[in-house]
């Protein structure tokens, strides 16, 4: 019977660490995804450690039971960022699409759930090199997806790379001007414009593809 218990009890006690470890790491990617939309608002600067913890629905001293330093949490939050808009890139049926919605006025108004390379690439620029591996990453494999649906070509790399500097240029540039600003709204409109007439001959609507949805 003593055997029986102490069994029971060691069971229990292991079925806890197995709770208490799930509950930890939905704690961690809790904070991640907030300080991936956060930082992407007001920029690895813009927030502090404890506003964002607040943020996230913990105190501040529970921050570095997850995370070695803000850098740290940073690296996680940009590539978090990068991983969200590769899944949205993925479920556009066509490239068209794709352009439409990363350049439309609701991106513009809504850097903190869309394209990270738009909203942080100045700030990435004064990081240090892990958080702009990180970065080249995100926006590598943008090029590549994007390289995918066009013809298959030599030069459709080089296109892709174009695209992709076409489109990042034009919001960073409309979302740096006033909201009432034609200029932003005329860079917009211009660059989809371009851009679609680029990709109009690789309009083809991808395997399973589901219905479009807002960039992110």
């Amino acid at each position: 019977m003593m055997m029986y218990i102490i069994v029971v009890k060691v069971a229990v006690r292991r079925l806890m660490v197995r709770i208490t470890e799930n509950q930890a790491e939905k704690n961690r990617q809790r904070v991640v995804a907030k300080a991936s939309k956060l930082f992407r608002e007001s920029g690895f600067d813009g927030i502090s450690v404890n506003d964002l913890m607040k943020a996230a629905g913990f105190t501040h001293g529970g921050f570095y039971n997850h995370f070695d330093s803000k850098d740290a949490l940073a690296g996680e939050a940009l590539d978090h960022a990068f991983r969200q808009m590769d899944g949205v890139r993925e479920g556009m049926p066509t490239l068209d699409e794709f352009i439409t919605s990363y350049l439309s006025q609701e991106a513009r108004n809504a850097p903190g759930s869309t394209c990270p390379a738009a909203a942080l690439a100045g700030e990435v620029a004064r990081q240090p090199d892990a958080l702009k591996r990180v970065f080249a990453e995100g926006v590598e494999r943008m090029i590549v997806s994007i390289a995918n649906l066009l013809p298959k070509a030599p030069s459709a790399r080089d296109e892709a790379v174009d695209m992709v500097c076409r489109m990042l240029g034009a919001l960073v540039l409309a979302r740096a001007m006033p909201a009432s600003s034609s200029l932003g709204r005329e860079l917009l409109a211009t660059a989809t414009e371009r851009c679609r007439k680029s990709a109009m001959t690789s309009n083809r609507p991808r395997r399973g593809g589901s219905s479009p949805r807002r960039q992110g």
